[in-house]
């Protein structure tokens, strides 16, 4: 069995924020129970929009000052620390690669666009951070990249490639959505007072309960999260209440959940059910 202070666990995300509202809660839990945590962000998300009411921030956005990014990274930062990770890296270094931007924009078609930039070349990238920290578990998102988002993808495709085959790694898991527990969620946000639209059970993209392997109980680690979460106040809003929700700058209400899913990619399952190292 792997002592809780020789864990080691790493996350690999697309975009600042995504670390934050995917798997917020479960790195509070493993770096608050002494694991050593790393998140790799893959770019600076650069062509992320401005919350209404951060008309100030506008001006930063790729198609004016292009300064998005920078500051999104003092973002990251402030949620890291809320989270009580220490252990980051930019893949490739700080700016390597770009936020390609929705399947289809001109943005994909920029000289640093993640999407654009070769899959063996970051997945080797992806190699020597894996080497250098050697986690026995790493977690990305699954093979649709949790929504479609095409910087999703490729950061599942090149944690699939380099994890599995890294000599520390035990276990690769995708973080998902879990289907009952956000319907849950919705419709107790219906019947309460949302300040934002409160999406169709069929809107947000979920994974069927059935095909969830791992299920962590994070709700003592919400309060970490939902810090997380504020601290990256250009792209999404956090509102309490008895169901926490957030809505991205396309305003829709998304529940926050007290519990984090997980699919086993790759490594024994045994022990697995509730803990990302359990049986290891």
């Amino acid at each position: 069995m792997i002592s809780p202070v020789s864990r080691r666990l790493l996350f690999v995300h697309a975009h600042p924020d995504d670390e934050s509202i995917t798997t917020g809660a479960s790195i509070a839990r493993y770096a608050a129970e002494g694991a050593e945590v790393t998140v790799v962000t893959c770019t600076l998300g650069e062509e992320g929009e401005v919350m209404a009411g951060l008309g100030e921030l506008e001006g930063l956005r790729a198609h004016r000052a292009d300064q998005l990014g920078g500051y999104r990274v003092t973002e990251l930062a402030a949620a890291c620390a809320a989270l009580g990770v220490s252990r980051h890296r930019y893949l490739g270094g700080l700016g390597r690669w770009r936020d390609s931007g929705m399947a289809g924009t001109p943005s994909a078609a920029h000289p640093r666009a993640f999407t654009g930039g070769s899959t063996d070349e970051q997945a080797a990238q992806l190699a020597e951070i894996i080497e250098e920290v050697e986690p026995q578990v790493v977690v990305t998102y699954d093979a649709f990249g949790g929504y479609g988002h095409p910087d999703h993808i490729r950061a599942h495709d090149i944690t699939m490639a380099a994890a599995p085959r890294a000599a520390s790694v035990q276990r690769v898991f995708h973080t998902v959505a879990p289907r009952a527990a956000v319907r849950a969620g919705l419709a107790a946000l219906r019947a309460g007072d949302p300040v934002f639209r409160v999406p169709a059970d069929d809107e947000l993209p979920t994974t069927p309960d059935e095909e969830i392997t791992t299920v962590l109980d994070v709700a003592t680690y919400l309060p970490a999260k939902l810090a997380a979460l504020r601290a990256h106040a250009t792209q999404l809003t956090v509102v309490d209440g008895e169901v926490p929700y957030f809505a991205l700058t396309n305003e829709i209400a998304q529940p926050i959940l007290a519990q984090d899913c997980y699919v086993l990619a790759h490594g024994p399952a045994g022990g697995a059910g509730h803990d990302l190292f359990g049986g290891l």
